[in-house]
């Protein structure tokens, strides 16, 4: 059974529709209890596949722990979400920790140990009413990733091999990106320089996201950049390559909570945190291809592996 999904919309920096939650769920190994009954809860996210996932969980997650939850997921765009739970018009949303410290906390330099970055956002967000949550490893930041055919060729793993593969074969390599990663700082150009990569710009072509996927499995690039909690990595075979010197943000999420509504209800803290911890990469990219390759419902994707999982039951 799925819950109403109504659209999440902004009037100004005030939500102004959303629907009620009607999930037919029950503690698992979460909400024993049902240490939230009585609460009312609003739960938001942005309107990409993956936070309408993430959405979804956390609103389930407080209904089976006895909330009554108001579903305002979809904003578009990051800041109405973090604004939403930043005033209490939300209570909660699986947010990313590096889109907090570069774009909502206006630092330039990110913090390359991921544990570090989540301290540093939390510390920082303490004065903005936001309480942070332990992160998950789920790390949706850049990567560069190639076909099987292409790894299989030239045996690249990480991006150090393809600086390698640069300078010892410049034909080889190929990149497909978008405009926007091609001339950041935290982009391609900052990757040239951290790995000493010098790619001719007649060997880079710039694509829209969506196309970047199709072109790199089919070889028409050699290495495309991609999100790393992408469906489509799984879905089209592709291996992405690891970013050995750390140089793209780390993009880990966790729940952010607006921090009165955490004082009201502690138990928050014990729902969500066994469920964050269990969100990686591969988790991600699952469940995302579940959306965008099969055209399956967000809700019912969040649903059926909180299931799976043992965390919620029908």
């Amino acid at each position: 059974m799925v819950a109403l999904t109504g659209g999440a919309l902004l009037a100004g920096c005030g939500l102004t529709s959303g629907s009620p939650m009607v999930d037919d769920v029950h503690p698992g190994s979460i909400g024993q209890g049902l240490p939230l009954k009585g609460a009312q809860l609003t739960v938001t996210s942005k309107e990409f596949t993956e936070q309408l996932i993430l959405g979804a969980m956390m609103g389930i997650a407080f209904e089976a722990a006895g909330a009554e939850v108001l579903d305002r997921t979809g904003i578009q765009g990051s800041i109405g979400a973090r604004e939403a739970v930043k005033s209490g018009e939300a209570d909660g949303m699986y947010e990313y920790t590096g889109t907090a410290w570069i774009t909502y906390q206006g630092n330039s330099a990110p913090i390359p140990d991921p544990d570090a970055q989540w301290r540093a956002v939390r510390d920082a967000d303490l004065d903005n009413g936001i309480t942070w949550l332990a992160p998950a490893r789920l790390n949706n930041t850049y990567a560069l990733a190639t076909n099987r055919a292409n790894e299989e060729k030239y045996r690249t793993r990480t991006l150090s091999d393809v600086a390698a593969l640069s300078r010892s074969d410049p034909k080889a390599v190929s990149l497909c990106v978008e405009s926007e990663f091609a001339s950041r700082d935290d982009g391609l150009v900052g990757m040239e320089k951290s790995y000493g990569m010098d790619i001719p710009p007649s060997r880079v072509i710039r694509m829209d996201t969506g196309i970047i996927y199709t072109q790199t499995a089919k070889g028409a690039c050699t290495f495309g950049e991609v999100f790393t909690t992408d469906g489509r990595i799984k879905a089209m075979d592709l291996v992405v390559m690891t970013d050995d010197k750390h140089f793209f943000p780390n993009y880990n999420v966790a729940p952010e909570i607006n921090t009165k509504a955490l004082e009201k209800h502690p138990a928050i803290r014990d729902v969500l945190d066994p469920i964050t911890a269990r969100l990686d990469n591969t988790v991600a990219r699952e469940l995302n291809a579940k959306v965008d390759v099969d055209g399956d419902d967000p809700h019912e994707v969040a649903l059926d592996w909180l299931v799976a999982e043992g965390f919620v039951k029908e």
